[in-house]
């Protein structure tokens, strides 16, 4: 697709978005199965969860532009993905809060993507006249940073506390 216009830029930006959102699913799966933390890994779920929500409501408003979902491929949060599995998978911790704490600051590093993407999109369909959508994606915007304020007190709280005992 050619980028001519704004809108056609809104579009292919909420796609790249859509294919972060599918790969930090993954991800986040994975990241949540090595996790020990019981709070760290019911935050993970929650997570999971609301990449899915932000899937689904990425794809409805591509598809109500006459847009395939899966026209774009993330190579931002590819490599971010990479890094989570590097250093929060695959990585040999001899302390469990360790892990967790990488496992924390991968997560953000994904969502800070994520926050990144929703704040251009709700902007573009703001200036595009597209309140509709600029609402939708607020949202989702709020959403990412709840999840983002919810890792920075569980590492604060729980497990960087339990890593500095390491």
């Amino acid at each position: 697709m050619t980028i001519s216009t704004l809108k056609d830029l809104y579009i292919d930006q909420l796609q790249d978005l859509y294919s972060a959102n599918r790969q930090a699913l993954k991800a986040t799966q994975e990241l949540h199965d090595a996790a020990h933390s019981a709070e760290l890994r019911k935050a993970l779920s929650a997570g999971a969860e609301g990449i899915e929500e932000g899937m689904a409501q990425l794809k409805s408003l591509i598809e109500s532009h006459d847009a395939n979902p899966r026209g774009e491929h993330c190579r931002g949060m590819e490599g971010l993905v990479a890094e989570a599995r590097a250093h929060g998978v695959e990585a040999d911790f001899s302390d469990e809060d360790v892990r967790d704490a990488s496992i924390i600051a991968q997560y953000q590093r994904m969502t800070h993507y994520g926050i990144s993407g929703y704040g251009t999109v709700a902007a573009f369909a703001r200036r595009l006249g597209l309140e509709e959508d600029a609402g939708v994606l607020a949202q989702c915007l709020e959403d990412t940073r709840g999840g983002d304020r919810k890792m920075t007190a569980i590492a604060s709280g729980e497990v960087n506390p339990a890593a500095a005992e390491a």
